[in-house]
Formats: structure tokens, C-alpha cells, sequence
């Protein structure tokens, strides 16, 4: 029998598209997200106690990268693309049915005009519009496993130094350079390109960035208004 889930929210944040997100929830927790309802969810009484939990889950849907056929094995961009691992032994987003999970901080409540009671969260690794299927308080005796092991995946790598092109920080809104700079710090690159040479592009809040890495180091060497309806390449391995 199949069961028909119907979102709840949106996130709205400041990635346009995909490249660029973290690989994970939490790992930039600096970055500042928002979770609009849907006008039939923007009940306050369906919040009521949520501010007495520090952080949530949040279950969602890779809407970017839904397909009708699936494959037992994916390749994992953490190693490097070119290993075939389970599907359900990885993260990725091409899966049976192309659900997420994200755990994320709750910073906040507040009532927007035209937008009810809304959540500010901090540390999602979602994109603008990505449809929320369900919310739940994150519960520290239950849900933190100190034991735990990490797999292929035990930590969430090393950290670039970011160096700014004379005039470029300068384009940007004040408010959003820390938490683009940690993006960036994080390697944005899909794991397996390597090249100094190369230009990459990504938007983030309603800008385009364009950089380079060598070593350890990523250069930011322009920065514009976004135009619209434009993408970056995607971040996603299958």
C-alpha cells in the first residue's frame, strides 16, 4: 500500500542551488536557515514547547534529484567518486525514495507578516525551497550515541584557509561573510577535482562567487550579483 506525505514547510536559505552546501548538517554552523509552513501547518500550537529543545530533525526531500529508477550502489564523492558503496550504507541523495535527514539548531521563533510563526535554524545543509516533510526535537539521551562509529566518514575533514581578491569581501553583504566563508573552508570542490587552474562558481545569498584552490588555499577572485535562474554545477555523486 503506498502512503502519499504531503510537505510541511519550506527551507528557505541562501543556496540557490547545490553546489556549495555542506556535506552535512551542522559541520557550518554559522550558516542561518529559515523554515516557512505551509499556510495549512502555520498552527502556533503545533510549536508549543519546541523552544525548551536545543536542536531538531528535520526529514526532507533531495527534490533536486528525484528519479524513477534507483541502484543498489552508489559512489560516495568522500571517496573521491570512483568506489561503489551501498546506497544504504552512504548519505547519498540518489536513494529509493530521496529522503534526507538533518540535525540543526533551533535559534529562534518568530512571526513574520504573510508567514505565521517560523523557526530560525542554524547548521542546515538544505537548499532554498527544499520541501520538509516532518520536524522533531532532537533528545540528547536518546539520540547522542558517544560510541558510535564513523564508517568511511569519520570526520568531516580538513579545513581551507579562504583569502579574498583586493575588492571582493567588499561586494558582499557584511552580515553573510562569515558564514560564506566557512562554506567555503569546508571545500565546496567535488572531492575528486583537483586542478589549480580551474574557476569554480557558486551562488550563495543572491551572489555569484567564483574561486580557485591550490593546496590548501581557496581564492575568492570575484564576486556579482547573482544573475537569475542561474546554477552552479552540483555538488552530488551518485
Amino acid at each position: 500500500m503506498e502512503h502519499v506525505i504531503r510537505p510541511i514547510a519550506r527551507m528557505r536559505s541562501d543556496f540557490s542551488g547545490k553546489f556549495g552546501i555542506p556535506r552535512q548538517a551542522g559541520i557550518v554552523p554559522e550558516l542561518e536557515s529559515r523554515i516557512v509552513f505551509e499556510p495549512e501547518y502555520r498552527k502556533p500550537e503545533s510549536l508549543r514547547g519546541i523552544e525548551g529543545f536545543s536542536h531538531l530533525w528535520l526529514i526532507w526531500q533531495f527534490s533536486e534529484n528525484l528519479r524513477q529508477d534507483w541502484s543498489p550502489t552508489v559512489r560516495p564523492p568522500r571517496l573521491g567518486g570512483n568506489r561503489r558503496l551501498g546506497v544504504f550504507a552512504t548519505r547519498s541523495p540518489f536513494r529509493p525514495n530521496a529522503l534526507g535527514l538533518s540535525c540543526v539548531e533551533l535559534l529562534g521563533l518568530e512571526e513574520l507578516p504573510g508567514l505565521g510563526l517560523t523557526l530560525k535554524v542554524g547548521g542546515a545543509d538544505l537548499m532554498d525551497g527544499t520541501p520538509i516533510f516532518d520536524i522533531k526535537p532532537y533528545v540528547p539521551y536518546a539520540d547522542c550515541k558517544r560510541e558510535a562509529r564513523g564508517g568511511f566518514a569519520p570526520d568531516a575533514g580538513e579545513r581551507l584557509k579562504v583569502v579574498w581578491a583586493p575588492g571582493t569581501a567588499d561586494k558582499l553583504p557584511e552580515n553573510k561573510l562569515a558564514a560564506l566563508a566557512a562554506v567555503l573552508a569546508r571545500d565546496p570542490r567535488p572531492q575528486y577535482q583537483h586542478d589549480p587552474e580551474r574557476l569554480y562558481a557558486m551562488d550563495f545569498a543572491g551572489y555569484t562567487l567564483r574561486f580557485t584552490v591550490e593546496g590548501e588555499e581557496l581564492t575568492v577572485r570575484e564576486a556579482e550579483p547573482a544573475l537569475p535562474g542561474g546554477e552552479s554545477p552540483g555538488k552530488d555523486t551518485e
